[in-house]
């Protein structure tokens, strides 16, 4: 469906469920992409089965909570690619409590980490940009931050993480402002449930089977979602065919939000 060949991928939270789901969807679409995790084990694991698209795929090992680890691994991946073209902020620290320590994992996680990898990129995004002008036809430059439908609606449940997620939306939509006439575009995607082996909901299928049962049954679809069907609109956003998309964010969660 998409052709990526001989552009470059940066997916930050690139090695488990949506992230890996994207990173594999960009990889086998023609691209050079890089990912980066704290885990080496999942890492390596995603790393070897990008590989196997023949193209240049690297890895590196970082704690999206450190700004001078992101700073080295972008610059990283820019080498070990020859640029930047594309990048995707999928990191959350999924900040729950209340409290002190769930704020600051959200905030410095979800939030900084997305300011700080896009601020790090920018050189090499602003030359993809200059270089693939899209009023030529071409895709140009592209951010694509990765929110929540928590961010939607009050969650007593965790509110942190509803208003971090909020804060990425509104966000993208000052990067999107910003950035139109370096020929960036930024989105963003509001996935609902999704479920992976290993993942928060396959978790929670077991040790909440109550909350696990009334989600799925909240889901018009009647399903939780796949990381597949979050990389195929992260690869859409990044595609010539949404040359004249920027500032958005779009819902992906089977109609979850309409039961809300």
């Amino acid at each position: 469906m998409f052709d990526f060949t001989g552009r470059r991928v940066v997916v930050c939270g690139g090695s488990r469920g949506i992230g890996r789901s994207i990173a594999l969807g960009f990889a086998q679409a023609g691209a050079d992409v890089s990912i980066c995790a704290r885990g080496a084990e999942a890492l390596e694991e995603t790393r070897s089965q990008m590989a196997k698209s023949n193209h240049k795929a690297h890895a590196g090992s970082c704690d999206l909570g450190d700004a001078a680890a992101i700073k080295r691994y972008i610059e990283d991946a820019a080498k070990a690619l020859g640029g930047i073209d594309v990048l995707v902020n999928n990191a959350s620290g999924f900040g729950a409590t209340d409290d002190e320590a769930g704020w600051a994992v959200g905030l410095n996680v979800d939030v900084m980490a997305m300011v700080r990898a896009s601020q790090a990129a920018m050189p090499y995004l602003e030359k993809a940009g200059a270089a693939n002008d899209v009023n030529g036809g071409k895709a140009g430059a592209s951010i694509i931050n990765m929110s929540s439908i928590s961010a939607m609606r009050p969650s007593a449940r965790q509110p942190p993480y509803g208003a971090v997620k909020a804060a990425m939306i509104h966000y993208t939509l000052s990067q999107a402002a910003t950035l139109a006439r370096k020929n960036i575009r930024v989105n963003c995607i509001a996935p609902g449930s999704i479920e992976f082996p290993g993942g928060v909901w396959d978790k929670r299928k077991t040790d909440q089977p109550q909350l696990y049962n009334a989600i799925h049954k909240s889901i018009p679809f009647g399903r939780l979602g796949h990381p597949e069907e979050i990389a195929t609109v992260a690869m859409f956003l990044a595609s010539p065919l949404a040359n004249w998309v920027t500032g958005q964010t779009i819902s992906v969660d089977g109609g979850q939000l309409l039961g809300a």
